[in-house]
Parts: structure tokens; sequence; C-alpha cells
């Protein structure tokens, strides 16, 4: 019988962990006994999220990834044995509007740069050390087909995941010899509160996107993730790109029926 990697032994750092891919990911490790630390901006949530899955499988702090200062504070006050973090799932992320560039707010093209980009370099850089020192682990970044297939109103925001593409293609060459294994996760059209928040909670606006079609779930992303890190060490899966059926590669043509 082919041997994956026993759960129970997962301790898992998870940024953007109140909502979407990050939830649903500390949902699946705890539900296969791991060990969670779920990060996030909302205490509210990561409070529900903890009474939920139990203190003693889940460790919350409430993070702003863009506060550097934060997220070294944070790591280094992690108790035991949540320190143990043997998986980075660099998560937290958004997009804002959908305007041309020449009308797009350059306010929301920093407060993406500074979260999809430094947030996860923060994250990843402090953490590393600890994966190398403790013999070895799995980073997870949250990519997206955008990094590959730019769209009209997405620039800044395709650059952004364009950046975690090749980020975690350099350090998955820079980790060599050190049995971490680097996965890039790069999702397409999957409802979450990703169109609320880049409509600015335009609830009508962000249920067009998803309106008359099948879009993916959170729960199907973090299947794939969790996938991807159970495999044994010996196997690295560089990245992984998915699509919602209904929705191809071109003009992101999406089928409406």
């Amino acid at each position: 019988m082919y041997q994956l990697l026993d759960p129970s032994r997962f301790v898992v750092f998870i940024t953007g962990a109140t909502s979407g891919f990050g939830a649903a990911a500390a949902r699946r490790y705890v539900a296969a006994g791991a060990k969670v630390i779920a990060t996030g901006r909302r205490q509210d949530r990561l409070v529900e999220l903890q009474e939920e899955l139990g203190k003693e499988n889940c460790h919350i702090i409430a993070l702003d990834v863009r506060d550097r200062a934060a997220v070294e504070q944070a790591i280094a006050g992690i108790p035991a044995p949540f320190d143990a973090i043997n998986i980075v799932l660099a998560n937290a992320g958004l997009a804002l509007g959908l305007q041309p560039a020449a009308e797009a707010s350059l306010d929301d093209w920093q407060t993406m740069i500074d979260t999809n980009v430094s947030g996860l370099v923060y994250t990843v850089r402090l953490l590393l050390p600890g994966l190398i020192a403790r013999g070895g682990g799995h980073v997870v970044t949250l990519g997206s087909v955008a990094g590959e297939y730019a769209y009209p109103g997405g620039s800044v925001y395709a650059a952004t995941k364009a950046f975690v593409k090749h980020f975690a293609l350099a350090i998955r060459s820079d980790l060599q010899g050190k049995n971490v294994r680097v996965t890039d996760i790069e999702p397409g059209l999957t409802e979450t509160e990703f169109s609320l928040v880049r409509f600015k909670g335009d609830a009508d606006k962000a249920g067009n996107v998803y309106s008359g079609t099948k879009a993916m779930t959170a729960e199907d992303i973090a299947e794939s993730i969790f996938w991807a890190t159970s495999l044994p060490e010996h196997v690295n899966v560089n990245k992984i790109q998915l699509m919602a059926t209904t929705q191809a590669i071109g003009a992101f043509d999406i089928f409406r029926g």
C-alpha cells in the first residue's frame, strides 16, 4: 500500500485563516489529526475557529502579515507544542478593484503588494530557519491562475501572483538538500469572500462573478493543499493549478448555463 505521511505529525502555520482557503485548510488538517496555528486580522473569527476546532488543536494569533515586526513577534511567541512547525501555508492575500490600470487606486495597488508580496515574504523567510533546523518540512504558497494568465483590470493582482509563483520556484532551488518541499497552489474561479473583498463589500457585484456557473469551493483547494503535503517526503509537487470545469483558459471564458 502506498504510504502517505502521517498528518498527526503535522504542525501547520496558516496565514489568512479567518475565511476562505485558510479556514478550510485549518479544518482539513485538524480533521486529519494535525495541529494548526491559525492567524489573521479578524480576532472574532479566529476565536470562532478555535472554539470549533478545539484549543488543543488550534492556536490562534491575531496578525496582519503586512507588519513585519508583528510577524516576527508572533512567531517568536508560539508556545509548545505548536512551535514545532513543519508546514507553512502562506495563504493571506487579496484582490482590490477591477479598474483599468490608468484608473486604478494606487492605495489598492499598494495594499495588494504589501499583503500578497511583502506579507508572504515575511512569513516564509521568518519560518524557514525553523523548518530547516527541525529537519525539514513544507512551504505552500497561494498563487493564482492570474499569475500565469493575466486579465483586464487585474494588472497588479496578477503581477503579485506571478511573483508568488517565481518566489516559490526560486526558494525551491535554495532549499536543495534541506528536506524542505515547496508547492505553489494556483486556483482559478472559487466562490469565497474573494470577490466581496475585491468589490469592497458590494454583494451584487461579487455575486455576479459566480452567477449562473459552478465555481470551485474553498474545500476543493484545501484538499489539494492537504494532498500535496501528505505525499512521501521524496515527492515534491512544484505547483497545482486548478480551475472550475466551467472555466477555460483563453480570455477566461466562463460558461454560464
